[in-house]
Protein backbone atom coordinates (compact mmCIF):
# COMPACT_ATOMS: atom_id res chain seq x y z
CA UNK A 1 0.00 0.00 0.00
CA UNK A 2 1.18 3.52 -0.53
CA UNK A 3 0.90 6.41 1.36
CA UNK A 4 -1.11 9.29 -0.20
CA UNK A 5 1.66 12.10 -0.70
CA UNK A 6 3.38 8.85 -3.27
CA UNK A 7 0.05 8.12 -5.08
CA UNK A 8 -0.43 11.98 -5.44
CA UNK A 9 3.60 11.94 -7.22
CA UNK A 10 2.64 8.81 -9.20
CA UNK A 11 -0.99 10.23 -10.39
CA UNK A 12 1.05 13.56 -11.91
CA UNK A 13 1.34 11.94 -15.80
CA UNK A 14 0.64 9.05 -18.05
CA UNK A 15 4.62 8.08 -17.90
CA UNK A 16 7.64 8.85 -16.17
CA UNK A 17 11.05 7.78 -17.09
CA UNK A 18 14.41 8.76 -18.68
CA UNK A 19 15.31 9.90 -22.09
CA UNK A 20 16.70 7.57 -24.36
CA UNK A 21 18.03 7.75 -27.93
CA UNK A 22 17.96 4.20 -30.28
CA UNK A 23 20.05 3.95 -33.42
CA UNK A 24 18.05 5.28 -35.66
CA UNK A 25 18.12 8.77 -33.67
CA UNK A 26 14.83 9.02 -32.63
CA UNK A 27 14.64 9.96 -28.66
CA UNK A 28 12.14 8.11 -26.91
CA UNK A 29 10.99 7.05 -22.48
CA UNK A 30 9.73 3.67 -22.04
CA UNK A 31 7.54 2.63 -25.46
CA UNK A 32 6.79 6.13 -25.93
CA UNK A 33 8.44 8.11 -29.19
CA UNK A 34 9.46 11.90 -28.11
CA UNK A 35 9.00 14.56 -30.21
CA UNK A 36 12.33 15.18 -32.08
CA UNK A 37 12.28 18.78 -31.88
CA UNK A 38 11.21 19.31 -28.34
CA UNK A 39 13.34 16.19 -26.91
CA UNK A 40 16.45 18.25 -28.06
CA UNK A 41 15.72 20.58 -25.36
CA UNK A 42 16.67 18.19 -22.77
CA UNK A 43 19.87 16.36 -22.18
CA UNK A 44 20.06 12.14 -22.60
CA UNK A 45 18.66 10.61 -19.48
CA UNK A 46 16.80 13.94 -18.12
CA UNK A 47 14.02 12.27 -16.00
CA UNK A 48 10.62 13.29 -17.88
CA UNK A 49 6.91 13.42 -17.40
CA UNK A 50 4.94 12.44 -20.31
CA UNK A 51 1.58 14.42 -19.62
CA UNK A 52 -0.14 12.94 -22.71
CA UNK A 53 0.35 10.73 -26.02
CA UNK A 54 -0.96 10.34 -29.64
CA UNK A 55 -1.32 7.41 -32.20
CA UNK A 56 2.03 7.65 -33.99
CA UNK A 57 1.69 9.35 -37.17
CA UNK A 58 4.93 8.27 -38.96
CA UNK A 59 4.74 4.80 -40.98
CA UNK A 60 8.69 4.62 -40.56
CA UNK A 61 9.21 4.01 -36.67
CA UNK A 62 5.17 2.85 -35.90
CA UNK A 63 5.88 -0.96 -35.25
CA UNK A 64 8.81 0.18 -33.09
CA UNK A 65 6.90 3.18 -31.21
CA UNK A 66 2.86 2.97 -31.75
CA UNK A 67 2.47 6.11 -29.38
CA UNK A 68 3.81 9.39 -29.38
CA UNK A 69 4.26 12.14 -27.30
CA UNK A 70 4.94 16.37 -27.74
CA UNK A 71 3.23 16.75 -24.00
CA UNK A 72 6.06 16.45 -21.94
CA UNK A 73 8.73 18.32 -19.25
CA UNK A 74 11.02 17.64 -16.51
CA UNK A 75 10.16 15.49 -13.93
CA UNK A 76 9.11 16.76 -10.73
CA UNK A 77 9.78 14.73 -7.58
CA UNK A 78 8.07 17.04 -5.30
CA UNK A 79 4.41 15.54 -4.32
CA UNK A 80 1.28 17.83 -5.27
CA UNK A 81 -0.11 19.90 -2.65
Amino acid sequence: MTKPSEEKMLQKGIYTGIIEQDENNNFFCGEYLLDYKMAQKFALGDLVTIKSIIENPSDINYNKYPKKSKNFDKANNKPQQ
